[in-house]
């Protein structure tokens, strides 16, 4: 951990280069940041000229991405020595406001969201999404997500192969019915960009291949484009599945699946694990409430994780911090 007390312009980028790091829906970085002087305070803010409003009509996603980007920022200011205080919709009169994260005095705990490997973690974390060898989990992984989840007010489920399966039926049917929704499509395709030109979007190199034997519904952001479209490979046959849930569905709801899911992320990318996310389910209601397993109660579920062993995926671009201050 390093020891600061001024915190100044270099400091302040180190801060927000660390919370943009953070992952986001087709890689949009819907987030603004600005300094409160007279407070230390970091306040996020929606940047909604970078919503999906096809996709993400809702802005669950968008927050979600606030939410992990939070989780960053958090780190980063502890890492800094300071006691990082974090809200969630600090002002009810300005909706575009989602998350605020103090600089209070020096810290006082480490704690697991402030462990120095798990800050290392930022900027190693990549999607991939690559084919997985079908090595399992260790357990004392698996415990450790579960107990990460409950830390940022979520909860994680580890579903057996039945439960697995099922999930992924539902995700492959989100996946057709996208590719048979003009303006979805449309949107999705839109945010494929060259890296080279672009500071926003997934590069073509990032897609990753679609699964041969059709069992594991990857995202298809070519859109029917076979100029795009890598050749399909085979992949793992029993994915693992980490599902992360709320018991509420409210926009704080979101923002913590957000806290929660970085969390995740970051704690497997130190163990070598691969990560992807398999969102399309989400983004259609109907689906998404067909996700629950009435087993584990009225819960809403908000993400489903990917994990495995397998090569990490590309770095994709990121704005500079200085073009994400106001």
């Amino acid at each position: 951990m390093t020891t600061t007390a001024v915190l100044d312009a270099a400091v302040l980028e180190e801060l927000v280069s660390a919370a943009v790091a953070a992952p986001s829906m087709h890689n949009t970085q819907p987030w603004r940041f600005r300094l409160e002087p007279r407070t230390r305070t970091v306040e996020i803010r929606a940047a909604l000229d970078r919503e999906l409003r096809a996709e993400d009509p809702e802005g669950r996603g968008l927050h979600v991405s606030v939410g992990a980007a939070a989780f960053n920022l958090r780190l980063a200011v502890a890492h800094r020595g300071w006691e990082p205080v974090l809200r969630l919709l600090p002002d009810p009169h300005e909706p575009q406001l989602l998350a605020s994260v103090r600089l209070a005095g020096r810290s006082r705990s480490a704690g697991d969201t402030r462990a120095p490997e798990l800050y290392e973690q930022i900027w190693r974390r990549h999607s991939s999404r690559q084919p997985f060898s079908p090595q399992p989990i260790p357990a004392t992984l698996r415990a450790e997500l579960v107990e990460a989840a409950l830390a940022e007010g979520a909860v994680v489920h580890l579903p057996d192969v039945d439960e697995a399966r099922r999930l992924l039926a539902l995700t492959r049917e989100a996946e057709v019915r996208t590719m048979t929704d003009q303006a979805r499509r449309d949107e999705s395709r839109a945010w494929i960009r060259p890296r080279a030109e672009n500071d926003f979007g997934i590069p073509p190199e990032a897609l990753g291949p679609q699964d041969a034997a059709g069992h594991l519904p990857m995202r298809d952001f070519t859109s029917l484009r076979p100029p795009m479209r890598l050749p399909s490979r085979p992949f793992e046959p029993h994915p693992q599945l980490a599902v992360l849930a709320t018991p509420h569905d409210l926009r704080a709801d979101w923002l913590r699946t957000g806290l929660a899911l970085q969390h995740l992320l970051l704690l497997a990318t130190r163990d070598q694990v691969r990560t992807s996310l398999l969102h399309q389910a989400i983004e259609w209601p109907d689906l998404r409430w067909m996700l629950r397993d009435p087993r584990s109660g009225p819960e809403h579920v908000q993400m489903i994780i990917r994990l495995g062993y397998g090569p990490d995926g590309p770095p994709t671009p990121r704005a500079a911090a200085t073009k994400s201050l106001d």
